[in-house]
């Protein structure tokens, strides 16, 4: 009879975890804010002495001059017929190119590559300098707040859209290819139709992004409500810039709801 020999219990040598690695983050992250306060010498002892200013400011804006809201409910239109056109042909725009920048659609570099590398460059340039520039090229007016939306609409949701792109399903792809889809098929029967919500959800946050830059696109003379922003502010009227600040807020909310409602229902 052979002799039993009981198996020994295995000891657990493993170091536990210590908490090194989250102080020496913590402590980067500490040392790299402190380095960029101090290289933009910023400085708790202003701020402090500049909060009575502020709240010199925030005592000027009360009350509101509620009479000024007839005279910038058509600005306020213009601003929002800026932030749907230019969200509207961005979005357009915005399909084909994610499509190309997509490495699951196209997996050669040569496509992929160029359509990243202009999205990073449109994404790079500020609503605000566009709008200056195409105020340049086309006069004071809302024709370059919505170009400047357009390319601005167009960078958020290709980004966007081309990483959703990228996450699908492939099966149905690799079924059309089995049968022997050519690639518009594969696309429009294989893709689109797994991609079609995510689009309009980013369609949507764009457009509601757009709404809060238009207003702002004014200051550097590219039409809407800016322009009167730009106007009670040299004018020292802040009684009408509050006025123009609740009535934008009143519009974001409006469409903030409205188009949180819709993805609700396309999600």
């Amino acid at each position: 009879m052979k002799n039993m020999i009981p198996k020994q219990p295995t000891i657990d040598t493993s170091i536990p975890p210590t908490k090194t690695k989250a102080v020496l983050t913590g402590l980067i992250i500490a040392l790299i804010i402190l380095a960029s306060g101090w290289q933009i010498e910023f400085s708790f002892a202003e701020l402090i002495t500049g909060l009575p200013n502020m709240w010199e400011l925030v005592v000027q804006l009360v009350p509101p001059d509620w009479a000024y809201f007839a005279e910038v409910t058509a600005p306020m239109l213009e601003t929002i017929r800026m932030a749907v056109i230019g969200t509207t042909f961005g979005g357009l725009l915005a399909f084909p190119l994610a499509l190309l920048a997509a490495e699951n659609i196209f997996t050669t570099t040569w496509i992929t590559v160029p359509a990243r590398f202009l999205l990073n460059l449109i994404r790079t340039l500020p609503e605000l300098l566009l709008a200056a520039i195409f105020v340049a090229i086309f006069g004071i007016g809302p024709i370059p707040g919505v170009f400047a939306l357009m390319l601005f609409s167009l960078g958020i949701i290709a980004k966007l859209f081309y990483e959703s792109i990228e996450a699908i399903d492939s099966g149905p792809m690799e079924a059309m290819t089995a049968v022997g889809a050519n690639k518009i098929k594969w696309i429009f029967f294989g893709v689109v139709p797994q991609i079609m919500s995510s689009f309009m959800s980013f369609f949507l946050y764009a457009f509601e992004i757009n709404i809060r830059a238009a207003a702002v696109l004014g200051l550097v003379g590219a039409g809407g409500i800016g322009l009167y922003y730009e106007k009670t502010l040299g004018f020292f009227q802040y009684d009408r810039v509050a006025s123009i600040i609740i009535y934008t807020l009143i519009v974001v909310l409006i469409i903030d709801y409205l188009s949180t409602k819709i993805r609700e229902r396309l999600v």
